[in-house]
């Protein structure tokens, strides 16, 4: 008895987000569709604009729960600037929650709005969200031989000519990164070493062809390229092995006491523009990654593990920032529940 309670309270701590996350979704797509007939003859600037403070709305809504609700400590360090650029945004991946952290990063610079994702092509057939990710200016990619360069270069210059402001997110990796799955692991090292190649440990050997095409359309049109590694607390065994990072079920419900974000800003001018050269500095990147994790996860000193070398700040989300936009959106579902009944 008492342990059936115990799970049921434990699996309530992310039934209540995923009801009003999911409850709240065709509430926003109808106010998104509403908006995107009505600006079927405008310029495509102004759809962007709207759209953009919608998905703001929705997004600070999802911070909310991501980190008000589960009070999950965010520490921060490198230099995120204050204030919104456009930038490419480069990260390790390892979990779903990776998405969610780039939009941690983005709000703490107004900039929640313009947060773009680059996805393999499978996610598109995500009910609701595949489809609209798309919408909001989201590129859908093919692997290896099935890449569409000119479709991608052709969807970026497009929203350069609606002057869309862009913080467009891509995981160089390709796949996550999962200590339960090591034969892909296996296969991205035996990958390196036959390309002659750092061998990287706790992450994958990046792919470089949907970085290349991103800078290089917009490399006019761009600020800087953040360089994100991201590492979460408690995932490492009772015998110091790598587990698998929490699934966004496992993070609303507690399991992920701090999430630490390592950013290098990086200017376009010190970025090699040939893809061959772009390919080894993208490597030497994620070989920077690799070694703030080993600090991260292997340190000998075990006061130097779970955290990255350097000076950090623990960043605060408040909630004015988000609450609003909760409580906006359920009021809406609200009324929009009484007109249908």
């Amino acid at each position: 008895m008492l342990l059936s309670l115990v799970l049921h309270t434990y699996s309530m701590r992310y039934v209540l987000p995923a009801a009003v996350m999911m409850g709240t979704a065709p509430t926003y797509m109808l106010a998104w569709g509403a908006w995107r007939l009505l600006s079927a003859v405008l310029p495509a600037r102004f759809y962007r604009e709207v759209d953009d403070r919608l998905y703001t709305i929705y997004q600070s809504m999802v911070l909310f729960f991501f980190e008000n609700y589960t009070g999950v400590q965010v520490i921060i360090y490198g230099d995120l600037p204050k204030n919104k650029e456009n930038v490419i945004y480069l990260s390790n991946h390892q979990c779903t929650v990776d998405w969610i952290i780039a939009d941690m990063l983005a709000i703490r610079q107004n900039a929640l709005g313009h947060v773009r994702y680059v996805l393999k092509d499978g996610l598109k057939w995500l009910p609701l969200y595949g489809w609209y990710f798309s919408q909001h200016g989201g590129v859908y990619v093919k692997r290896s031989a099935n890449f569409n360069e000119k479709e991608m270069r052709a969807k970026l210059r497009a929203q350069m000519k609606a002057e869309t402001p862009m913080y467009l997110v891509i995981f160089p990796e390709g796949t996550r990164y999962n200590p339960e799955i090591p034969k892909v692991i296996a296969d991205s090292q035996s990958f390196a070493e036959k390309e002659g190649l750092a061998i990287l440990k706790h992450v994958l050997t990046p792919r470089v062809k949907a970085t290349h095409v991103a800078i290089d359309t917009m490399k006019d049109y761009l600020d800087a390229v953040y360089d994100v590694t991201v590492a979460y607390e408690g995932t490492v065994d009772h015998k110091g092995q790598r587990k698998l990072a929490p699934s966004m079920t496992e993070f609303l419900c507690k399991e992920c006491p701090r999430v630490h974000i390592f950013i290098d800003r990086i200017e376009l001018k010190d970025i090699p523009e040939e893809q061959m050269y772009m390919r080894r500095w993208l490597h030497e990147r994620f070989e920077i990654k690799d070694k703030l994790l080993i600090e991260f996860y292997d340190a000998k000193d075990s006061k130097r593990r779970n955290k990255f070398p350097g000076k950090s700040v623990h960043s605060k989300l408040s909630l004015k920032k988000t609450l609003p936009s909760l409580l906006f959106l359920d009021l809406k579902k609200c009324e929009l529940c009484i007109r249908v009944s």
